[in-house]
């Protein structure tokens, strides 16, 4: 579990700017310090414990980059053509036991291990063949066409260090390396809510002023997108022992706990009440819109019989509205969750677009408006904002593209003006 003290965020302040979030979370909190060994195969979205240097040259010898002649270049007549005598014949995975002698070239094969003596390969379609011998033309650079041994990586180089989330790219250079196993941290368990008496499941009869729950499901698949264990807890009613008792129990399982709906000012709002009863909630809002009402804290596990109760479990809580639910994951939960798994973090760099509307807002606060991408008139890309800003339009997600970002010193956004577009992709990534 988590191993979290209760000022693991220590933060006096009630209200925080994004960047002071992310260092209390970088300085205070701790990765979940089991780890495990997996197969390559299954390491996809695991984050690696330690640096992994290469055990060997990558490529481990020189090789032909081209189908073509291999020769020496000091053989090579610098004031015209050159016929050589074909002596041999080498292709890709055979032994490369053929010594070149003087004037002679090799006929080669893409991948294929230079032979000893030759520097230089010719692209086939650059010569002319004629019977056992070859004809180069003049101007071709010494070691032209042929991969040194080690370019990409030599042998004892660190290349993925500590915190490196494994995606595709990273697995496939482990398995050039012939590495088949590589130590990873343990998957971070994670506990989801949702609160109100408002909400149903999905599904069920939706009796009265209620409406279906989304935050649950979209969290579930955002959490699952980062390769968590994901435990569903189902929907907690608007009283405040129970919620304090279904937290409690949760955090004794789980490594980071998140409800949605219930921290705000409101007096239904019940869910900061319950946690500063069974932990500390050290802050709950954030600079930051759509989303202020968020809080993170810690919470004391309930105990258990199969072994001494650990400290608890960090708490993320979560405004209700959807739109807001989904901004405040990937720009507060996603930093802590990269935290807690041992990842580095990650750094987000918008791309500049222009806007194609007006926006105002209140300095100090970092904003994110949801925009979809076109294409102006003059050609160059534009941004579009969504017609409906309310918080629970869910419709504002799927008909865009991702968000504007307008940081803290920002007041004004005027049409042609340029601002960073952040993709839902980046955002995930």
């Amino acid at each position: 579990m988590a191993q979290l003290s209760d000022d693991c965020f220590a933060f006096s302040g009630p209200l925080l700017t994004l960047a002071e979030m992310e260092q209390l979370i970088a300085t205070r909190v701790a990765p979940v310090p089991e780890t495990e060994r997996v197969a390559l195969r299954g390491a996809r979205g695991r984050v690696t414990t330690g640096d992994i240097k290469a055990p060997l040259d990558l490529p481990p010898f020189d090789n032909s980059a081209v189908d073509g002649y291999a020769v020496r270049h000091a053989d090579l007549d610098a004031d015209g053509d050159t016929t050589l005598a074909v002596s041999g014949r080498l292709t890709a995975g055979a032994r490369a036991d053929i010594a070149l002698g003087p004037k002679q070239a090799i006929r080669i094969f893409t991948g294929a291990a230079m032979p000893a003596g030759a520097d230089t390969v010719y692209m086939q379609e650059d010569v002319t063949l004629a019977g056992d011998a070859v004809t180069v033309p003049k101007g071709l650079a010494p070691g032209a066409n042929r991969r040194l041994a080690g370019e990409d990586v030599p042998a004892g180089r660190v290349v993925l260090p500590a915190g490196t989330v494994l995606e595709a790219r990273h697995i496939a250079l482990l398995a050039a390396l012939g590495i088949t196993e590589v130590e990873v941290r343990r998957r971070l368990k994670v506990a989801i809510f949702s609160t109100g008496d408002e909400v149903v499941e999905p599904g069920t009869q939706r009796a009265g002023a209620t409406i279906f729950d989304s935050n649950r499901y979209l969290l579930s698949a955002l959490f699952e997108q980062l390769g968590t264990v994901v435990t569903d807890l189902g929907i907690l009613a608007d009283e405040p022992s129970e919620l304090a008792r279904a937290l409690a129990k949760a955090a004794a399982w789980h490594d980071l706990v998140i409800t949605s709906g219930g921290v705000s000012a409101g007096e239904a709002d019940h869910v900061r009440a319950a946690v500063e009863k069974i932990g500390s909630l050290v802050f709950w809002r954030v600079a930051i819109k759509p989303g202020r009402p968020v809080a993170m804290g810690v919470i004391r596990a309930a105990p258990r019989k199969d072994y001494a109760a650990h400290a608890g479990a960090a708490f993320c809580g979560l405004p209700g509205n959807p739109v807001a639910v989904f901004v405040t994951f990937v720009r507060v939960v996603k930093p802590l969750l990269l935290r807690l798994s041992g990842a580095r973090p990650q750094s987000l760099t918008p791309l500049p677009v222009r806007a194609a509307f007006t926006y105002m807002k209140k300095k100090g606060r970092r904003e994110y408006v949801r925009v979809a991408l076109r294409r102006g008139a003059d050609g160059e890309i534009e941004a579009v904002k969504h017609p409906q800003d309310g918080t629970g339009i869910l419709t504002s997600l799927t008909e865009t593209d991702g968000l504007l970002e307008f940081p803290e010193d920002v007041a004004s956004v005027a049409p042609g003006d340029r601002a960073g577009f952040l993709s839902f992709a980046a955002l995930m990534g």
